[in-house]
């Protein structure tokens, strides 16, 4: 007995999910029907149906002669300013915000790295990188680097603290002040093109941070990968009462 396949709304969900996770990217063509009928495990009137939902839901869209393709997601607004929160910027939005830590370890410092804390080349710093979701597409990719003679079980600390601005306490910092913001473009290499689920040859925009103490000196850098099609940033004027603010390392 010939199988009846997988229902158009089960085929629905099963493109959706995918279109989420950017297994199908933003512009890119759909397999012809017989195809997409074997890799759904589906009729073909049941995935003409599932792909008129979606084109109805505005995830997917017909170009005739063309054939359907994946419906570029309207671009995700992050509020860069001195309350700075990657899941606070991304509810407000009707997304979830999560984080994967990736890797944290001492190193020495790269020229870079030790240029923007103000320490000499090869000095250790604990380095610590992270990913970062909107629901389930991966949308960033950070890293932050302190200063180990200044923090040395920062690793540590940051089990107990959720935000950065906490463990700078416990350091005795009681406030601090973004210094400066570098945010340039560039293409993305293979590793950030492989965990962003971006496809060769797109562009990641990058922006760079020195935070500093209220004294003026270097107390973190860190650097994110944002990925290019899916985030704009609004640079929002600093706090005028200039109140303390909870920060975190995301941006």
């Amino acid at each position: 007995m010939r199988s009846r396949g997988q229902s158009w709304e089960a085929t629905r969900d099963r493109i959706s999910e995918e279109i989420a996770a950017g297994h199908l990217a933003p512009e890119s063509r759909l397999p012809a029907e017989p195809d997409l009928c074997l890799l759904y495990n589906t009729r073909r009137h049941s995935l003409r149906r599932a792909l008129a939902a979606l084109v109805a839901e505005g995830k997917l869209r017909v170009e005739h002669g063309r054939g359907t393709f994946v419906e570029r997601a309207p671009l995700i607004n992050y509020v860069v300013g001195p309350r700075t929160r990657f899941r606070e910027n991304l509810m407000a939005q009707g997304l979830t915000g999560s984080g994967q830590a990736l890797s944290e370890a001492q190193v020495p410092a790269s020229a870079r790295v030790a240029a923007a804390l103000g320490i000499a080349p090869g000095a250790l710093v604990t380095a610590r990188s992270w990913r970062g979701f909107a629901n389930d597409l991966p949308i960033s990719l950070g890293w932050s680097y302190h200063d180990v003679a200044r923090f040395p079980d920062i690793a540590e600390r940051r089990k107990a603290n959720a935000s950065i601005t906490q463990i700078y306490k416990t350091y005795g910092i009681a406030d601090y002040r973004r210094h400066s913001t570098t945010v340039f473009t560039r293409l993305a290499n293979e590793h950030e093109t492989s965990l962003l689920m971006m496809r060769p040859g797109q562009s990641v925009l990058i922006v760079q941070k020195i935070d500093v103490d209220m004294d003026g000196r270097p107390i973190g850098f860190s650097e994110a990968a944002w990925a290019g099609d899916r985030v704009q940033f609004t640079f929002e004027n600093a706090d005028a009462r200039g109140t303390p603010s909870e920060r975190t390392d995301d941006v």
